[in-house]
């Protein structure tokens, strides 16, 4: 039973910052590739940011240099650092194990306000 939990999420104003947590259980994230994802209204999901098993990153253009993706293995977590925020980052989040077809969770919700 793999589950992936979000929390983190909240009302910010712009330039402000979050962090996201997304707590694994019937996984070991150290085995996987994780991702973020987003999702505005009336958008597709977006990928945001990977981290790998080898702890190599990757981010979507639109938020590099502000946000960070990170994970503490002893707590089977990852985190999504978010730094600077701007109204378009607006959107629910949601990680999951990349390529693996796990279950979406119900994700955060991000609001940026101007």
């Amino acid at each position: 039973q793999v589950q992936l939990v979000e929390s983190g999420g909240g009302l910010v104003q712009s330039g402000g910052s979050l962090t996201l947590s997304c707590a694994a259980s019937g996984i070991s994230i150290k085995l996987y590739a994780v991702g973020w994802y987003r999702q505005a209204p009336g958008k597709q999901r977006e990928w945001v940011a990977t981290i790998y098993t080898g702890g190599n990153t990757n981010y979507t253009d639109s938020v590099k240099g502000r946000f960070a993706i990170s994970r503490d293995n002893a707590k089977n977590t990852v985190y999504l650092q978010m730094n600077n925020l701007k109204p378009e980052d607006t959107g629910v989040y949601y990680c999951n194990a990349i390529n693996m077809r796990f279950n979406w969770g119900q994700g955060t919700q991000v609001t940026v306000s101007s």
